[in-house]
């Protein structure tokens, strides 16, 4: 059999790539902006998964050597992913384009769930009025709206953060 230590790693590494996977279907930029279900969430899926990784091992030990297994996975996870593009597309979400040219992608807004308002309060923290004066309007991959003006003269350094909005946008 392994050695309780090998054990702790193939289970932390095991549960690891579980909750990338799950992260990854279940929508990353989700954890952009945390609510209070969202932490609650979190905090019952570090307890369910605990003795997963550590097994009956609740030793001090045991739990430094499955900390130390996440940190050496996702460490090693970072590599690979800025070296390898097809692992990179794989696991990391990308930027969408919200607006380009003033002209609203509808179909991406909506699969997003970004609402009519919460794209107009992004613009408006840009400096921007109405659709037409965007130039191109990103949802990042940390969840922030950037947004980049027709008008070279009102270019505004913001940072607005995605609040989850459950309502759908309206045209």
């Amino acid at each position: 059999m392994f050695s309780p230590y090998l054990d702790i790693i193939l289970r932390s590494t095991a549960v690891y790539f579980f909750m990338t996977i799950a992260l990854r279907i279940f929508g990353k930029k989700e954890l952009s902006q945390l609510n209070t279900a969202d932490i609650i969430l979190i905090l019952l899926i570090s307890n369910s998964v605990q003795n997963a990784m550590v097994g009956p091992d609740t030793s001090l030990w045991g739990g430094l050597i499955a900390a130390l297994a996440l940190f050496v996975i996702n460490f090693i996870i970072k590599k690979l992913t800025h070296k390898y593009k097809i692992l990179n597309d794989l696991l990391l979400d990308k930027p969408e384009v919200l607006i380009h040219d003033g002209k609203l992608d509808f179909k991406t807004l909506s699969k997003l769930d970004i609402s009519n308002n919460e794209l107009k309060e992004a613009m408006r923290e840009h400096g921007l009025e109405h659709f037409t004066d965007v130039k191109l309007c990103m949802l990042e991959i940390d969840g922030t709206i950037s947004v980049i003006s027709k008008d070279k003269n009102l270019l505004k350094q913001t940072h607005y953060k995605r609040k989850h909005n459950h309502k759908n946008f309206r045209k």
